[in-house]
């Protein structure tokens, strides 16, 4: 299965309409809007803001992102509770970030 940081190159990446954020799914469920996905943010670029309707784990495979709660590097393990709000942006420095993220509902973007 791709997602090792030696074996991130190999991964099907999708891009999205968010510039310079693409992601490989490689679960997602409509009914239960649960969701296991890697998500690559290029420097500088990230996600919008959004909250999350359920918990959710993001493991940082590779680089660093920042949101409103911190800062998070490689190797980190980060959980958002439900109800929880960020906008992930990867770092202006260094490679890619590339996530490891396990949404168990799903997220409403507020912008």
């Amino acid at each position: 299965m791709p997602g090792a940081p030696d074996q991130l190159d190999a991964v099907p990446w999708r891009e999205t309409r968010y510039p310079g954020v693409a992601v490989h799914f490689y679960h997602s469920d409509k009914t239960t809007r649960r969701v296991l996905a890697l998500i690559r943010m290029a420097p500088g670029c990230g996600y919008p803001a959004h909250r999350h309707t359920a918990s959710e784990e993001v493991l940082v495979l590779q680089g660093s992102y920042r949101d409103e709660l911190g800062t998070y590097r490689q190797g980190q393990l980060v959980r958002y509770e439900a109800g929880s709000e960020h906008s992930p942006r990867a770092l202006d420095a260094g490679p890619a970030c590339v996530l490891l993220a396990l949404a168990h509902e799903g997220v409403k973007l507020l912008a």
